[in-house]
């Protein structure tokens, strides 16, 4: 019996050190999940260019419908698509700038 509770410290102590191991190694924020952290981080990258062209763009078309100056052939494009006045044998071409 004496051996068993001089056994069962050291035990208790193993099994704790072992989960923290193994949590370390093969848990959600362990040395395994690192790789599918790079994964993730190529792929936000990825998504943030497209937002800051997006943002960009749309930065390009406030300036562009600006009231104090706004560029009259975006304005007419806008109101007629808005309001329904182009006719169906008209094209509109988009400019980027």
């Amino acid at each position: 019996m004496g051996l068993i509770r001089r056994a069962a410290l050291p035990a208790l102590a193993l099994v704790i050190i072992g989960t923290f191991a193994g949590h370390a190694v093969a848990g959600p924020n362990g040395l395994l999940a690192l790789g599918g952290y790079h994964r993730d981080l190529e792929t936000r990258k990825v998504e943030l260019a497209q937002l800051d062209g997006e943002r960009n763009r749309l930065k390009h078309r406030s300036v562009l419908l600006d009231p104090r100056k706004a560029d009259p052939d975006i304005a007419d494009e806008l109101v007629r698509r808005d309001l329904g006045l182009i006719r169906p044998d008209e094209v509109i071409v988009p400019l980027e700038d």
